[in-house]
């Protein structure tokens, strides 16, 4: 077929380029899809930035992209969950499906994981795609397809908050205000938490907070951290049930573990550092929980009935939006931090 699929790939640090390849045709279970939306998260800047995937170095160029919708363009043999024109949200991790891991549920922690736009595995960001049926999430008419790929961070977020276990009456901090700290503030109060905090360091983003349902923001820039948890304690009135840390930064993970409660929990969504220093006799002696967060599982059906309900809002969370031939700058303004999620326009319609 004629070269006229457009897609970004990653070549080295903050070398982004367009090439025009073959459009895919989808194979038996698979749908080709037109893609619509595709946002920029941190990861996604962390290759940007390094041309690396947490310590390991890309060795060749990278088809970004995981956080999409689009429109089906054309079925694979066998499909009859899904229609041509339906607009759909693509679910971006899978594992093996054959592993007892991923045959007790848990594909995300499959040891042969797999994520799109990650090394080995081709991204979502161009015109058109291919992926497997049922990943294919079919959005109700009135979900934009800028919300289905806002729903692939909304899923990260709810995981996090069923990993901490948040319910109803739970005072819960979340460290860290990027898209998916803000977006663990609305899955947070969706899930019964009777007060949710959030802290960072950008007040743009604080304020988005602020409107999608955090009970208090903190602007934690220049502050002894010492003097957050102070902050964090008079918020609250007392020590947070639970916190949900967004960054992956060591002073935000230690900020977590000295604001949360004894006999607590605190859960690590953020994964930027590989290694980092703890206060964990503080953490072992008081029996805080540290749990781990890996991407989503099962999260997606959650998201798109919370999205379609109105449960939540995520559209105040787009705040730039750029076409694919534009892909250098939306990435050096996602990169600005000026910003809370920066999208790829693939397609005109």
């Amino acid at each position: 077929m004629a070269d006229n699929n457009l897609t970004a790939f990653l070549y080295n640090k903050k070398d982004i380029r367009l090439e025009n390849i073959s459009i895919p045709e989808p194979g038996p279970g698979q749908v080709q899809v037109r893609m619509q939306h595709v946002g920029i998260c941190g990861t996604d800047l962390h290759m940007f930035e390094h041309f690396a995937f947490g310590e390991n170095n890309i060795t060749e160029p990278l088809p970004l992209g995981h956080e999409s919708a689009g429109i089906i363009s054309k079925l694979g043999d066998g499909v009859i969950s899904l229609q041509v024109g339906d607009k759909v949200a693509l679910e971006s991790i899978y594992g093996c499906m054959s592993c007892s891991v991923c045959k007790k549920g848990n594909y995300n922690l499959c040891d042969d994981v797999k994520v799109c736009g990650t090394p080995m595995t081709w991204g979502s960001m161009s015109k058109y795609f291919v992926h497997k049926a049922s990943d294919c999430y079919k959005l109700p008419n009135h979900v934009s397809t800028e919300e289905g790929a806002l729903m692939e961070p909304l899923t990260v977020a709810i995981h996090s908050c069923r990993r901490a276990g948040i319910g109803l009456g739970h005072d819960v901090l979340v460290t860290g205000d990027g898209p998916i700290g803000v977006m663990t503030v609305m899955a947070a109060k969706a899930s019964g938490a009777t007060r949710v905090g959030i802290t960072g360091k950008h007040g743009y983003r604080l304020n988005i907070a602020e409107k999608v349902g955090a009970d208090f923001t903190l602007n934690v820039t220049s502050k002894d951290p010492k003097d957050v948890v102070q902050m964090v304690i008079d918020a609250f009135d007392g020590k947070a049930d639970m916190t949900i840390d967004s960054t992956g930064v060591e002073s935000c993970i230690q900020t977590a573990i000295n604001t949360t409660r004894n006999g607590g929990n605190v859960t690590i969504s953020g994964l930027r550092e590989n290694v980092v220093s703890l206060p964990i006799v503080s953490a072992g002696f008081r029996e805080i929980d540290i749990r781990g967060v890996a991407v989503n599982a099962h999260c997606y059906p959650i998201a798109r009935a919370m999205v379609a309900a109105g449960q939540v809002n995520i559209k105040p969370l787009l705040t730039h939006e750029f076409p694919l031939e534009q892909v250098d700058d939306a990435f050096k303004m996602a990169n600005s931090k000026e910003c809370m999620k920066v999208m790829i326009k693939c397609n005109e319609s």
